[in-house]
Formats: structure tokens, C-alpha cells, sequence
């Protein structure tokens, strides 16, 4: 029952597309951002963050930021360092980092299949984020950074992905984090006919990563059917910008935490408190959690196991989550984090960044870490099917899509 459709394509020229794709727009700050243009000037990031074009005393978020962009993407498409392909095709995307591979369906989405929940969400989204989306979308006349999403995997669609790799392709390249990038074009109109079909058999798709920009992908579609109130629903602002993977090709990596302070305990009072929720194991090594309901803690120098009881277990598929449990019997009750969106005395570290991170992070402004066990795939879709929201930042996935290299023009 979803509605997962080919589509023309912007896409770079072979022979720059490796210098044109760019991580997301968010992983950097500004500063990061221009010097990350500076170093590659055919980026995508100089288009998906124009700021980079003004001194710093133009605001990231003014009128003349977003018409920056649209005049660089579309003066690219004139200039050759993208393409328009004029056939509706799938392509495949193809990630390897590390030895592991993960393989997507880059299409387009239904905003209707948002809209009605056939599309799944686990996270909610802030205004102000969307806004500035809405905005690069609505004025450039493209969505240029895909959303992650994740089905149950399929076995048409995995034949026709595998049929289209023994292909040429049409990308490969390696980016300078190490991680290769391949793909492939689907134009055979038997095999988009049957990837089509088969989607359209599969009854929900869950966002993995990518809410706000769903979300001002959808918003800008609304928009334009205002705008046009005779739409017949054919029309490209009616769908946004997907990478579609199967639940089985993905990996989720932990979300850690860290603390400012103990919250006015000392540590002899702070473990006596977690030992009443949690059993508590000196490591003399550190702690990466090997399965659920275990985490690690780094406080004082020394790495201790922690175990949560049976008492504080939940089969809630919120509650039961590990986060949620650290959160609700130690982080809110211990340590006074009411909110860990917006307290200042919490941080969170991606996985890929390692323990010696959070090792790092207690010996220069920080007392306390903790090291998670990854949410797995299938709780992610337990939350969404649940119809239920994920405690902040309980996922975090490697490695990222890049933008620039699938553009879809509304």
C-alpha cells in the first residue's frame, strides 16, 4: 500500500560526483561548514548551506542565503556539473564502511503515505528546524538531501536490486571518511514495474533517520497544492526524496551519554543510588554492552558494568527501550535530567566516536559517561507501529547518505 515511484533524476556528472556528494547539512556548525567548502568547492554543501557564500554577518537563515541556493544548484545544471536523466528510473545506492555493505532504493515517496501513517515516524520534529528546510526546498524547486527509510525487506525487491548490481555502474568512489559509494540505475520498465508492484504490497514504511526533513518535504508539498488548487496529484511536489533499505542490511549504533555532574551527590552517594535499580561489576577494561538491559559506566576512572533489575525491566516497546531505562530509574531520578533535549548538564556522543570519547570527555568537562547498547531495528519499528515517540537520541546510523548525488526537482 505504499506508494514508491521512479522518478527523473539531478544528478552529477560521473566525473565530479565524488567531489559534488556531501554529508548532511546538520552534522556541521557553520564554521565547519565553510571551512568544508572552502576545502571542496563543488561540495553539495555549498549549496545545501549557502551561508557558506556570505561573511558571517549575513544570517544563516536570510532571504538572499536560500536564493544563493537556488541560483548555484540550477547554474550547476547549466554548466554540466549535473545531469537530468528524462527516463522515470530507481537507482541503487550501494554503502560500504568497514567491510559491511547496505543497500538502498532511491526513489520518491507519497506525502499522502506520510500524511495517512503508512509512512511510520518515531521521533517528533521542531518548528524552527523544518522551517529552514522548507525554505531551501520551496525556493531552490528541489528536495536535495534524501530521507532514510527502512521497510521489512522483500524478496522482488531484493532480486531486482541484485540483478541491477551485476550492471556497470553508474557511481563509484570512495569519500574521504574511507566509506565507498556505488550506484546503479533501474530503467528496465519490467523491473520498475515489479519494484513498484512490490512496494505497493508492503503496508508500512518507518523513517530510520531524516524526520525534519520529511517533514518540510511534506509541508512544501501541502504548499504547492495550495498553490495549485487544481493538482491532480501527479504532480513531483506531491512526493520527496527517499533512500529505501531493508531492515535486515541495517545497523543501528549506540547512543552514549555524558554528564556535567552528579547532580550534588557525591560518588559514593551517586552508587549507592544506581545500585539500588542496577547490579553494579567493576571492569578493568571498558564497557561496550554486549546485549539489552546491560550499559556501561565510567566515573572516577574505572568502567563498571551495570545491569538493570528484573524490577525495572518494561515490555512497553518505549519504556523497554534502553535508553528510556537509564533515562526514567537513573538520568531523571538520580541525576535530575527532567528534559535531555534541553538540559545543558547532559551530552550525547555518536557510537562511531568510540569509548576513548567518552574516557575524553570525563577527563576534560565532564564526570560521568554512560555506553549504550544499540536500539535495534525491529524496537524502532515496535515504537513507530505503536504509533509512540523514541526518547531523544536513541539512535544513531552509519554511515550517513550523502547529499547532492539524487536530486529530485518539484
Amino acid at each position: 500500500m505504499a506508494l514508491i515511484k521512479p522518478f527523473e533524476c539531478v544528478r552529477p556528472n560521473p566525473e565530479v560526483a565524488g567531489r559534488v556528494a556531501a554529508l548532511p547539512y546538520d552534522v556541521y556548525n557553520r564554521e565547519e561548514a565553510c571551512a568544508e567548502v572552502k576545502a571542496e568547492p563543488l561540495s553539495f554543501l555549498r549549496i545545501d548551506r549557502a551561508e557558506t557564500q556570505f561573511d558571517a554577518s549575513v544570517d544563516t537563515y536570510a532571504p538572499e542565503v536560500y536564493k544563493k541556493a537556488h541560483d548555484m544548484l540550477w547554474e550547476a545544471v547549466d554548466n554540466g556539473t549535473f545531469i537530468t536523466d528524462t527516463d522515470k528510473a530507481y537507482y541503487v545506492y550501494e554503502l560500504t564502511m568497514n567491510g559491511r555493505t547496505q543497500t538502498g532504493i532511491v526513489a520518491c515517496a507519497s506525502i499522502d503515505d506520510y500524511q495517512n501513517n503508512v509512512i511510520k515516524k518515531h521521533e517528533n520534529t521542531r518548528a524552527d528546524k523544518e522551517q529552514d528546510r522548507i525554505n531551501h526546498v520551496d525556493i531552490c524547486g528541489a528536495q536535495t538531501g534524501p530521507i532514510f527509510l527502512a521497510y521489512r525487506a522483500n524478496s522482488v525487491i531484493n532480486d531486482n536490486v541484485n540483478k541491477a548490481k551485476k550492471e556497470a555502474c553508474v557511481y563509484s568512489f570512495t569519500s574521504p571518511d574511507g566509506i565507498r559509494h556505488q550506484v546503479w540505475k533501474i530503467s528496465d520498465k519490467e523491473m520498475v514495474s515489479a519494484i513498484e508492484k512490490a512496494f505497493a504490497e508492503i503496508n508500512a514504511i518507518y523513517i530510520a533517520d531524516g524526520h525534519h526533513r520529511a517533514a518540510s518535504a511534506v509541508k512544501v508539498g501541502l504548499k504547492r497544492r495550495q498553490e495549485h488548487p487544481d493538482y491532480t496529484g501527479s504532480e513531483e511536489f506531491n512526493y520527496f526524496l527517499s533512500v529505501l533499505f531493508p531492515d535486515e542490511e541495517l545497523m543501528i549504533m549506540p547512543y552514549n551519554r555524558v554528564l556535567k555532574d552528579l547532580n550534588g551527590l557525591s560518588e559514593d552517594g551517586f552508587m549507592t543510588q544506581v545500585k539500588e535499580k542496577f547490579n553494579v561489576e567493576e571492569k578493568t577494561s571498558p564497557v561496550s554492552p554486549s546485549k539489552k538491559g546491560t550499559f556501561g559506566m565510567y566515573l572516577g576512572k574505572k568502567w563498571y558494568e551495570l545491569t538493570a533489575k528484573e524490577e525495572i525491566l518494561s515490555t512497553d516497546p518505549v519504556d523497554g527501550l534502553d535508553v528510556a531505562i537509564l533515562q526514567n530509574n537513573l538520568l531523571e531520578p538520580v541525576l535530575g535530567i527532567q528534559d535531555p533535549k534541553t538540559d545543558k548538564r547532559i551530552d550525547f556522543v555518536g557510537g562511531i566516536r568510540g569509548l576513548e570519547e567518552l574516557e575524553r570527555r570525563c577527563d576534560t568537562d565532564c564526570v560521568l559517561a554512560f555506553s549504550m547498547y544499540a536500539t535495534s531495528i525491529s524496537e524502532l519499528f515496535d515504537v513507530a507501529d505503536a504509533n509512540k515517540l523514541m526518547p531523544p537520541k536513541s539512535t544513531w546510523f552509519e554511515p550517513k547518505l550523502r547529499s547532492g548525488l539524487f536530486i529530485h526537482k518539484i
